[in-house]
C-alpha cells in the first residue's frame, strides 16, 4: 500500500473531508476509504510510484430552478451534490498529461499541442485539451500531470458529469502550478468556454458554476460578472428527500435538441435586435405573438414564453426557501416542471422514448401534493426530479424501482463545498 495512501486514509483530517463532501457515519467513511484506496491502487498500477500524490475532487449538481434559463442570461437555483469526480494525481515535469478514466482508455495531451480540433468534438480529449488550453491563454500556468479518475456522477444522468470533469481538470492544473488560487467563478466560466469552444457544445454556465462553487447558489447571469449568492437550505431537516431518478435513456445523443433550446430563445430575440431574451422585455414577446409566429415559429415563441416564466419563478423559489416556506416552494418547483413539459417541450425528444414523462407521472400520483416533482437539468432522456417525505422514502423507492429498475432512485445530499484540492 502507498505509505501516504495508508497513513492520510487514517487521518482526522481524512475523516473531516468525508463527513464534509458525502456525509456523516461510519458506513459513509468506509465506503469512500475503499472508492478513493481503489484510486491509489490503480494509479500505481497504471503510473508506478510517485514520490507525491494528491487528491482532487469536483461535485455534480442538481438543477433546483431554472429550466434552460442560463444560456439565455437569466436566473438559476443550483446545488452541488456528494455525487462526484475524483482524481489521485501526481505532477511530472514531461509537459504531457495523461488521464486514465475508469472504464476509459487512457488519453494523452501534450502541453506544446493545445490548438482547437474540430475532428475531437465531442470527446473527452477535447475536454483536457481545452482546459489546459483555456488556462494557457488567460495566463495561467499549465503542465504535465498523471491521473486516475474515477466517477460517480453517471454519465447521462443530468446531474452533469461533464461539467464536474472539466471543473475537475481545471482544480487539478491549478493545484499543481499555480497554488490552487483560481476562484470559483473564475474556474466555471474557464469550464464552460471548453466545453463552447473546445468540446463544441453551446451550452450555459450554470452546471460548471454549481460544481464549481458548491452549496445550494442562486445565479443571475443578467451581466457577464454573474451574480452568485449562497442559499442556506437542508431538506433533510425539513423531513424531505431530495431524490433524482433516472428513468433511462442517455443525453450523449441529444446535443442538437438542447442547442435547438437555445437557438430559438435566441431567435426571437433577434427579432427585436437583440442576441438574448434577458435583453428583451417580456410584454414586447407577448405583444408580438403573430409576428414572431410567422418569423420564427410556434415551439420557439412558447420556448421565450418558458424563459420569461421561469426567471420569475426562480426568484419565488429563492424567497420561499429565505423563509423556510416549503409549501410555496414545492408548488413554484411543480410549476416549473409543468412549464419545462409544456411550454419548453424538453421531456421526451422523439415518440416511444417518454421515460421521463412517466417517471413524472408515476411521481406526481404517488406523492399527492406532499412535495414536487420536476423534470431534472437539459430533459429530453435521463432523470426527473422529486423532493419525498422521508417517511415514505422507502415506498417511493420501491414504486419507482418497480417500473425503472434497480438503483434507478437516487436520494442526495447538497455538499457544502466545490471543486476541492485534497493533498495527503
Amino acid at each position: 500500500m502507498n505509505k501516504q495512501w495508508a497513513a492520510y486514509q487514517n487521518s482526522e483530517v481524512f475523516s473531516a473531508r468525508v463527513a464534509t463532501l458525502y456525509g456523516a457515519g461510519e458506513a459513509v467513511l468506509a465506503a469512500q476509504k475503499e472508492r478513493y484506496g481503489k484510486l491509489v491502487e490503480r494509479f500505481e498500477k497504471r503510473f508506478g510510484d510517485a514520490q507525491e500524490l494528491c487528491f482532487f475532487s469536483a461535485p455534480g449538481r442538481t438543477e433546483i430552478g431554472g429550466n434552460h434559463t442560463d444560456h439565455n442570461n437569466g436566473r438559476v437555483l443550483a446545488a452541488a451534490v456528494n455525487l462526484d469526480t475524483i482524481a489521485c494525481v501526481a505532477k511530472t515535469d514531461d509537459g504531457v498529461i495523461v488521464v486514465d478514466s475508469e472504464g476509459f482508455p487512457p488519453i494523452t495531451v501534450k502541453i506544446d499541442e493545445l490548438e482547437v480540433r474540430e475532428a475531437d468534438f465531442g470527446t473527452t480529449l477535447s475536454l483536457i485539451r481545452g482546459t489546459a488550453g483555456i488556462m494557457k491563454q488567460m495566463g495561467y500556468r499549465v503542465g504535465g500531470f498523471r491521473a486516475t479518475i474515477s466517477s460517480s456522477v453517471l454519465r447521462g444522468s443530468g446531474l452533469s458529469s461533464s461539467a464536474a470533469f472539466e471543473v475537475l481538470i481545471c482544480a487539478i492544473l491549478d493545484g499543481l502550478y499555480n497554488g490552487f488560487v483560481i476562484d470559483a467563478k473564475t474556474r466555471a466560466v474557464i469550464a464552460q468556454k471548453v466545453e463552447n469552444v473546445f468540446f463544441g457544445k453551446p451550452c450555459g454556465l450554470m452546471d460548471q458554476m454549481a460544481s464549481s462553487v458548491g452549496g445550494m447558489v442562486t445565479i443571475d447571469f443578467e451581466t457577464e460578472d454573474a451574480k452568485v449568492e449562497a442559499i442556506a437550505c437542508d431538506f433533510a431537516a425539513r423531513g424531505y428527500a431530495l431524490c433524482v431518478v433516472n428513468t433511462g435513456g442517455n443525453h450523449g445523443d441529444l446535443t442538437d435538441d438542447y442547442a435547438a433550446i437555445r437557438t430559438e430563445m435566441e431567435a426571437v430575440a433577434a427579432q427585436f435586435g437583440k442576441k438574448v431574451l434577458r435583453e428583451v422585455p417580456q410584454h414586447e414577446v407577448e405583444e408580438n405573438v403573430g409576428r414572431l409566429r410567422r418569423a420564427v415559429g410556434d415551439r420557439a415563441v412558447l420556448r421565450a414564453l418558458h424563459y420569461y416564466d421561469e426567471n420569475e419563478r426562480v426568484l419565488e423559489q429563492v424567497a420561499a426557501i429565505k423563509a423556510g416556506d416549503l409549501y410555496r416552494f414545492f408548488d413554484s418547483v411543480k410549476r416549473s416542471g409543468d412549464s419545462s413539459w409544456k411550454l419548453l417541450q424538453n421531456v421526451y425528444a422523439r415518440p416511444n422514448e417518454e421515460q421521463m414523462a412517466m417517471g413524472i407521472e408515476l411521481s406526481r400520483r404517488f406523492l399527492g401534493g406532499d412535495g414536487a416533482q420536476r423534470v431534472h437539468g437539459g430533459g429530453f432522456a435521463g432523470t426527473i426530479q422529486a423532493y419525498v417525505p422521508m417517511g415514505r422514502l422507502p415506498a417511493y423507492i420501491g414504486m419507482i424501482e418497480a417500473a425503472f429498475g434497480p438503483g434507478s432512485c437516487t436520494p442526495l445530499m447538497i455538499r457544502p463545498e466545490g471543486a476541492v484540492m485534497m493533498p495527503m
